[in-house]
């Protein structure tokens, strides 16, 4: 996990996707081991799209060890989900939530990790570069699901979204802050195995690999009146409940 302490003294939590794309969160430790995003900041709010964090001016040297163009980790290995959504959508034939509690999807040839809100992304030039990881973003509004297959998901928030997504939206193109001081400044950026073992923090993940998760799904789906059930659910819909380890 990434734990980002803003400025303001709140606190955001990123559970990585190491098994997902084990480059790109190579990258990631590293920076963060590096303390490379300490001082710099949220540059980037764009209204019902994404929040964006790091260098602004993309011209901060990237510690020894970080890979400035890893291999594309855009797909992952399988479509093996615990549960399946009863429907496919626009951006998939099928899609589902695997057994440790990350959305995925395919088209029948190929899988990947969904951009869902709170999703993690890192961001990139134009190809061949697939993001060093020192750029990442995350959904604030709907879900950010054509951006799925261009862009290499490193993780998922699951403790302090409230703080990006409540952000001032910058009237700008693209969502850039037009002055230094609309940032919002980072003060540090930690891997939680390399804090002090009382302040890290610890949780539990809902997993959906019974029947109990199956059944959440199915009335995510198909809602008991008065509400109107579709028949169906955006994966990006389905909760994926965490909670601070007791």
């Amino acid at each position: 996990m990434l734990v980002v302490l803003l400025g303001t003294g709140k606190r955001v939590v990123v559970r990585l996707a190491a098994a997902y794309a084990p480059e790109h969160v190579a990258n990631v430790r590293r920076l963060a081991q590096a303390r490379w995003w300490d001082g710099l900041s949220v540059y980037r709010v764009q209204e019902n799209w994404v929040a964006q964090w790091g260098d602004r001016t993309e011209r901060k040297p990237l510690p020894a060890g970080v890979t400035d163009r890893p291999a594309a980790e855009f797909e992952i290995a399988a479509f093996n989900p615990a549960q399946r959504m009863a429907r496919p959508d626009p951006y998939s034939t099928a899609s589902g939530i695997t057994a440790d509690g990350w959305p995925v999807a395919t088209d029948g040839k190929a899988a990947w990790l969904t951009h869902c809100y709170a999703s993690v992304g890192a961001a990139r030039d134009a190809l061949p570069s697939t993001g060093s990881g020192a750029e990442l973003f995350t959904p604030i509004g709907q879900s950010a699901r054509r951006l799925d297959r261009n862009y290499t998901v490193v993780g998922r928030i699951i403790e302090g979204m409230q703080w990006l997504s409540a952000l001032p939206r910058a009237d700008t193109p693209l969502g850039m802050y037009a002055t230094p001081a609309e940032e919002l400044t980072i003060s540090t950026v930690r891997l939680a195995s390399d804090l002090p073992a009382a302040e890290r923090p610890r949780y539990q993940y809902r997993r959906a690999d019974n029947p109990r998760f199956a059944s959440a799904i199915r009335r995510r789906e198909n809602p008991e009146p008065p509400t109107v059930p579709l028949g169906g659910a955006s994966v990006c819909d389905v909760p994926l409940a965490v909670r601070r380890a007791p």
